[in-house]
């Protein structure tokens, strides 16, 4: 029997792939504002700039970095001083992004499947510098630009991975599907 490629797994960290576009609404950063740091906050995979729009409206500056602009973040890092990572980085290269964002020695928030706590590529990284947990209480509804919103949520449950984040390593979080204003507008304009 052939074995299956999994969906999750790309072939090039550093490539752009068309599958990981799955862009966050700004209320999935409710429940985490509250723990990040004071001082910039870097968004890596900013893709349309729903998170940098959300971080800004919550007061909060931030640099903000895309592939598809040529900042990859395995080569690029901000030239400004920052406090926090905080992204829904791409799926296809999480393993890959956990330990780049370990090996960059700043605090971070990552949106990922909760699926990843299982996975070993990410437990080594886990076990050897620590993990924190944001598990939230609903499922998020990314925009898919392929798609649109289904209006369901993911088929799949997220969390916030973090480092140096979180009070404790296991923190419940809610969230409140409410629809984002810009992407709405964005959505209507297509």
């Amino acid at each position: 029997m052939a074995k299956r490629k999994s969906t999750t797994q790309s072939i090039d960290p550093h490539a752009s792939d068309p599958r990981d576009r799955r862009y966050t609404p700004g209320y999935a950063l409710d429940p985490l504002l509250q723990y990040l740091p004071a001082g910039v906050i870097w968004e890596p995979a900013a893709g349309d700039g729903h998170l940098v729009r959300a971080l800004e409206a919550a007061g909060r500056a931030v640099v903000a970095s895309e592939i598809t602009r040529g900042e990859n973040f395995f080569t690029h890092a901000p030239a400004a001083p920052w406090a926090v990572q905080v992204t829904n980085p791409p799926y296809s290269s999480k393993y890959h992004w956990i330990e780049r964002s370990y090996a960059l020695g700043q605090p971070w928030a990552l949106l990922m499947p909760l699926e990843t706590l299982g996975a070993w590529s990410a437990q080594k990284h886990f076990r050897k510098h620590g993990v924190e947990v944001l598990l939230l209480n609903k499922r998020v509804n990314f925009y898919m630009p392929n798609m649109g919103l289904s209006g369901g949520g993911a088929n799949f449950p997220v969390a916030w991975f973090c480092w140096r984040v979180l009070p404790a390593p296991l923190v419940y979080g809610s969230i409140v599907p409410r629809p984002d204003a810009q992407l709405q507008m964005e959505l209507r304009a297509a």
